[in-house]
């Protein structure tokens, strides 16, 4: 592996500074088929920032911050000041796992052709909205068969975790330093499973229950953005109508939300250009909005411009941000990538018949995404392969002790999987609690995890057991009684 200048990097946010110094890219080769180790190889992307000094080196810590679908070198690249306090001592490493950005990637459809997904209707209200919805789906499964037909049976997760180990041995450790977030929970855990005896220091934050089967994945993070939602219109409502003229309280701002998407059934709204905002563009984009209380003021504005003055431009931009849509018109493949990645990951295939049978509790759990995210079970039928369920079992009672972090209002990997995934891992696994709203802990910025954490990874202190930060959760007051 040679480390070279990399090109083409994003550029970080306007308030992050500088992009971090002495900043390096490479290729690591892997198999493409695991169980052809010397056939066909593909490279993986990966990036550097080397630690700044302050201590005595750690080594290197790799970083997946989620999807199935996220690249990780340009994410890095935007994201290194977050994680200044763990470069001291160790070299960030992040990588576009199997299929996805630099390494392999999977292709299904061009930038017109998303631009026409991302916007169609995708809560069918009668049988012709069902054959559209679901004759888009098997299109979708064709092009990318026709696209990344020998791709397609080996970006599954168990995979990319062996590539993990490609990776740890590429860079010279003699253990996986590991941060992963999100699906990279998963990710994370599948890597213990394989190289119990491997693992160094890993936290998993905004962990994902793997044990769950397609439907209950889809129908839980319903409830859980919708949950999410109401958090977001008390907040709201508590600024007062001139500020956030949609509700009184958090069920008001809810349903009023609900309101103003279902409007966009009917009637899309301009959104800058020749775009409109169709219903599924502004659920996307309040969805995306949900992941971070730093979004909220944006999304407070956007469902007022789009109720009181007709304009869907702020809710579009969050959606392309959702969607990976670049302001050219051209597309990340993160949409690609996460089915094909979902697809191999498991053997669910659900039809239009299960999707009606499931819809009345999806509706029941959230009356804004639970639609939605019901007919999107429909991603997998057709695919051209069984998927395998291999990485699903993450147990590892053997590795080194591994930091499990959950958010209690965590929209998108709600808290009950945080306890479910560490105690599937088994072992010396430890659990900790953020009471709090967003998804991912670490990246809240909240001080108490940070402190934790950082103590973890960069000098072994395991919390103890029950350990949590943020306010303790509101309980109901007892009844008072009778004088």
């Amino acid at each position: 592996m040679e480390w070279r200048r990399c090109t083409g990097l994003p550029s970080p946010p306007p308030d992050a500074g500088p992009p971090p110094a002495g900043i390096r890219c490479a290729t690591v080769a892997v198999p493409l088929d695991y169980a052809e180790p010397s056939g066909e190889t593909i490279g993986i992307a990966v990036i550097r920032v080397p630690a700044t000094g302050g201590g005595p080196r750690a080594g290197s810590l790799l970083m997946n911050f989620g999807g199935p679908g996220g690249e990780g070198v340009g994410t890095l690249a935007q994201s290194a000041g977050e994680y200044r306090n763990l470069n001291t001592r160790y070299d960030l490493i992040g990588f576009d796992p199997r299929g996805v950005g630099r390494s392999a990637p999977v292709t299904c459809v061009d930038g017109r052709q998303m631009d026409r997904l991302a916007a169609r209707d995708s809560t069918p209200d009668d049988a012709a909205e069902e054959k559209a919805l679901a004759d888009d789906a098997e299109s979708y499964v064709r092009e990318c068969q026709a696209r990344s037909g020998r791709l397609l049976p080996h970006v599954g997760t168990a995979g990319a975790a062996r590539d993990m180990d490609m990776i740890r041995r590429a860079v010279g450790d003699a253990k996986l330093h590991y941060f992963g977030v999100s699906y990279g929970t998963w990710l994370g855990g599948s890597y213990a499973h394989q190289h119990p005896g491997d693992v160094g220091r890993a936290v998993l934050d905004g962990a994902v229950d793997t044990r769950l089967t397609g439907a209950d994945l889809a129908l839980q993070q319903a409830a859980a953005f919708q949950r999410a939602l109401g958090a977001f219109g008390t907040a709201c409502a508590a600024l007062g109508r001139r500020s956030c003229p949609l509700g009184r309280d958090g069920t008001e701002v809810a349903a009023s939300t609900g309101r103003i998407l279902a409007g966009l059934d009917r009637a899309p709204l301009p959104a800058g250009g020749r775009r409109r905002l169709t219903e599924s563009l502004g659920t996307s984009g309040v969805a995306a909005a949900l992941y971070s209380r730093r979004a909220w003021p944006v999304l407070a504005q956007g469902l007022v411009d789009a109720s009181k003055r007709r304009d869907g431009t702020l809710l579009r931009v969050l959606a392309d941000l959702q969607n990976g849509r670049r302001e050219d018109g051209t597309y990340s493949n993160l949409a690609a990538a996460h089915t094909a990645i979902s697809c191999a990951d498991g053997t669910d295939r659900y039809t239009t018949a299960d999707v009606r049978r499931l819809l009345p509790r999806f509706r029941a759990a959230s009356p804004v995404f639970g639609a939605a995210m019901a007919w999107g079970l429909l991603r997998c039928t057709g695919w051209p392969y069984k998927g395998d369920d291999t990485a699903r079992d993450v147990s590892a009672p053997s590795a080194a002790p591994i930091l499990v972090v959950g958010t209690t209002g965590d929209p998108a990997t709600p808290y009950a999987w945080a306890p479910r995934l560490t105690e599937a891992l088994g072992g010396r696994a430890t659990l900790l609690t953020l009471n709090g709203e967003g998804h991912g802990a670490y990246d809240t910025g909240d001080a108490c995890v940070r402190r934790v954490v950082d103590a973890y990874l960069l000098d072994g202190r395991v919390p103890a057991a029950g350990a949590a930060c943020g306010p303790p959760p509101r309980r109901p007051a007892p009844p008072s009684s009778a004088p």
